[in-house]
């Protein structure tokens, strides 16, 4: 019992940390936004409704034109 609650209390706290770590990482700081406004809009319009990860992809999918500063906002993110 003991090594259930121990396990499942890990669990909890390795899952709560993970989705506050994801809602930091959501829509980046104000400057990361502000280099990435115009590349979103221009190359990602169509799925801009479809929230921040789909917006990722169609980034990532157009990095070949997207500005230096947003792609550097990318990299500095892991992406």
């Amino acid at each position: 019992m003991r090594k259930s609650l121990l396990a499942l209390t890990l669990l909890s706290i390795s899952v709560s940390s993970t989705v506050a770590f994801a809602q930091q990482q959501r829509s980046g700081t104000p400057e990361e936004q502000k280099a990435c406004t115009r590349d979103v809009q221009k190359f990602c319009r169509p799925v801009i409704d479809q929230g921040d990860l789909t917006i990722l992809a169609c980034l990532k999918e157009h990095r070949s034109k997207i500005s230096n500063a947003c792609d550097q906002v990318l990299k500095n993110n892991g992406q």
